[in-house]
């Protein structure tokens, strides 16, 4: 083998390496700018070690929770105490039990709803953006039409003819917040299907769902994350107002929207019952919001060229 054909070799493999080293140092730099992000932002320390505990409480609620949910005991509305640290309900029941439990309900539903509307939505906005005509006609008639309702009506509505459940109650909520990612999808889409590399793709007879899939999505999914965490918080509430209403899952699941619509007859009695889930609340959105601000500002390009 002679010097002249090893040296394309030799040139690819180090093109190679070159493109290796800039990705680690392309994600190492992204890694950088978290850390920094999280370390000058309090809230956003915050909501990342709240959320932490969140998940772990209820990941491992069946081992952390000091009393079965449904357990109940003789004492009824008892206020917090060191054997109940946030008191019991009318039926003798633990509250800090119930909220950790009522946790995996929430937390399960904000992710799965997010996730289900997040790969529809995108799918839709994509091929609306990148087709155009009768199929971009259709897309924004269906967004128009769900912009003209609030989602938790949305929810509402369509949990009434689905029926109650938690199955049902993911399948509402996502069709629900459906519209708000076709439309950034579909946004981002017009903008980047007119890109030199989409071009150069299309020159070189890639398909369609190669360029969708790799070319354009990766290059629209920043404000597509930071739409997915606020939406997270969105989801939770519309949970919590759904079991509030009677809509969400069955009665014998524990969830903080339940709790809260339980507490409603001993309000004046039993502070507690309506203080704690609606504290609990509070905190898991204001910390996924504090995250999606943090999270926002990492993927801003502008200010990542700046240093941040």
């Amino acid at each position: 083998m002679t010097l002249a054909t090893l040296d394309p070799e030799i040139r690819s493999a180090e093109g190679e390496a070159a493109a290796e080293e800039a990705l680690a140092a392309a994600r190492a730099s992204r890694r950088g700018r978290w850390r920094r992000a999280l370390m000058r932002d309090w809230k956003a320390m915050f909501g990342f070690c709240f959320l932490g505990i969140l998940t772990l409480a209820a990941l491992f609620a069946p081992w952390i929770a000091p009393h079965d949910p449904n357990d109940m005991m003789f004492m009824m509305l008892d206020g917090p105490s060191w054997r109940h640290p946030l008191g019991v309900d009318d039926l003798g029941r633990d509250l800090l039990s119930r909220l950790i439990h009522g946790a995996r309900v929430s937390l399960f539903v904000g992710v799965t709803t997010v996730a289900a509307a997040l790969v529809l939505g995108v799918g839709m906005g994509i091929a609306a953006g990148w087709y155009g005509g009768w199929i971009d006609a259709i897309t924004m008639r269906y967004i128009d039409l769900q912009w003209a309702f609030p989602n938790i009506i949305i929810a509402v509505y369509l949990v009434a003819v689905f029926g109650t459940g938690l199955a049902n109650v993911i399948v509402a909520v996502s069709l629900a917040f459906l519209d708000d990612f076709a439309r950034i999808a579909r946004g981002m889409t017009l903008t980047v299907k007119h890109q030199q590399y989409v071009d150069a793709a299309r020159v070189t007879g890639a398909s369609d769902w190669r360029i969708m899939t790799r070319h354009i999505l990766p290059n629209i999914t920043a404000p597509i994350i930071v739409q997915a965490t606020v939406s997270v918080s969105y989801a939770i509430l519309a949970e919590a107002v759904l079991s509030f209403l009677g809509l969400g899952v069955s009665a014998d699941t524990p969830t903080w929207g339940l709790i809260l619509s339980e507490s409603r007859s001993f309000i004046s009695r039993a502070w507690w019952l309506g203080v704690f889930p609606g504290l609990f609340i509070m905190l898991t959105v204001l910390s996924i919001n504090f995250l999606g601000d943090a999270l926002r500002d990492v993927l801003d390009v502008r200010e990542a060229r700046d240093g941040v």
